[in-house]
């Protein structure tokens, strides 16, 4: 399926898992990327990094009011592909620790507000008989991860939203499907092992190890892997409903 001439929309646009997204459907031929994220500054710097092809949007996907402005701000564009990435971490400390408002945080943005984009923006495809969603989700959200009940539980339920989705609109000529990285090298994983550290007394430096060797190929997954896998599943007619892993072997459990 060529992506040449068609518009993609990139959530979570201004961080470094976004910006790789965006520079590989660039790189694979689509026309224009919709950089979407919270941050102004993030966004125009990562649009500056790609050229014309870029265009920016400020935008909480958890708000319905924000995400419905962002739909009238690019109704001048008909956005055809759906990559669903933004999300957050969440808190590292035992379930019963957890405060409400941070495991409402954690699904406020990791299953709500794929809920919201995708509700706004798929009636054009449906109405075209065409288009594409993919929601990155996590190799977490298919196998425990300790101290991280609210991020684990959000992307497990975002696997379920993929495949019963993918049901309703697929007969409508619209694929849906998920990406699921294991640990990606970059800020989030170095805040993770940090925290993983100072809650088990270990060096950072151990939490890491002790993560990575969980994994078959034993290391973290590279930002522009998990950039080339999207593009990958994007050239497979048929894909509808699936999940597809990127973990360096992390789905079994330890």
């Amino acid at each position: 399926m060529s992506l040449h001439g068609r518009t993609a929309l990139v959530t979570g646009g201004g961080g470094p898992l976004g910006r790789a997204f965006a520079r590989a459907l660039a790189d694979a031929g689509a026309a224009r990327i919709v950089l979407v994220g919270r941050s102004e500054r993030a966004l125009k710097e990562a649009a500056e990094l790609m050229g014309e092809v870029a265009r920016t949007a400020v935008c909480d996907v958890s708000d319905p009011d924000s995400v419905r402005a962002l739909a009238d701000e690019v109704a001048d564009e008909y956005v055809s592909l759906l990559v669903n990435n933004a999300g957050v971490a969440g808190p590292v400390k035992p379930l019963v620790d957890i405060a409400p408002d941070e495991w409402d945080d954690v699904f406020a943005a990791n299953v709500r507000g794929v809920y919201l984009m995708c509700r706004a923006f798929l009636p054009p495809m449906i109405e075209a008989g065409r288009g594409d969603i993919v929601n990155v989700a996590s190799v977490s959200g298919k196998r425990p991860l300790l101290n991280r009940t609210p991020y684990a539980a959000s992307k497990m339920a975002l696997l379920g939203l993929t495949r019963t989705l993918a049901g309703e609109v697929g007969p409508r000529g619209v694929a849906v499907n998920s990406l699921s990285p294991g640990p990606v090298r970059g800020p989030r994983m170095d805040r993770n092992f940090r925290l993983t550290a100072q809650l088990t007394g270990c060096t950072v430096e151990e939490a890491e190890r002790d993560f990575t060797s969980r994994s078959a190929l034993g290391r973290l997954v590279e930002e522009h892997e998990v950039a080339q896998a999207l593009v990958a599943m994007l050239a497979m007619p048929g894909l509808c409903g699936a999940d597809i892993d990127l973990s360096a072997g992390m789905v079994a459990p330890a």
